[in-house]
């Protein structure tokens, strides 16, 4: 079963820096994708930065001020968080989606097909002053 731990949330001033980081743990297939979310408080979670296959991909909010990055041999994820504004502020979430080749077995015939798991970690709060 994957787990993800969080670190790095916290307070900071509005134009400061955070760096958020995510270890995922009991990946038994391939990562497609890893990255982070964020709720605040009566919003929905909404795609902060993510990278599939090495691709990145950013909220436009973010753009030019957030950097995703990935330590793959290491199974983790990185988020520096530069310039945050006071609408930063969300419980930043890590999710994960795996890829695993399961084998398969009907009518004598057996064949793998690949499945995707979800896996998201508790949250790490992050809170911008002005």
């Amino acid at each position: 079963q994957v787990q993800l731990v969080e670190s790095g949330g916290g307070l900071v001033q509005s134009g400061g820096s955070l760096r958020l980081s995510c270890v995922a743990s009991g990946v038994a297939g391939r990562i497609k994708t890893m990255g982070w979310f964020r709720q605040a408080p009566g919003n929905q979670r909404e795609l902060v930065a993510v990278i599939t296959y090495g691709k990145t991909n950013y909220a436009d909010s973010v753009k030019g001020r957030f950097t995703i990055s990935m330590n793959n041999a290491e199974n983790t994820v990185y988020l520096q968080m530069n310039s945050v504004k006071p609408e930063d502020t969300a419980a930043y979430y890590c999710h994960l989606v795996e890829l695993r080749s399961e084998l398969q077995k009907m009518d004598g015939r057996s064949w793998y097909e690949p499945r995707e798991y979800d896996s998201w970690g508790q949250g790490t709060q992050v809170a911008v002053f002005s």
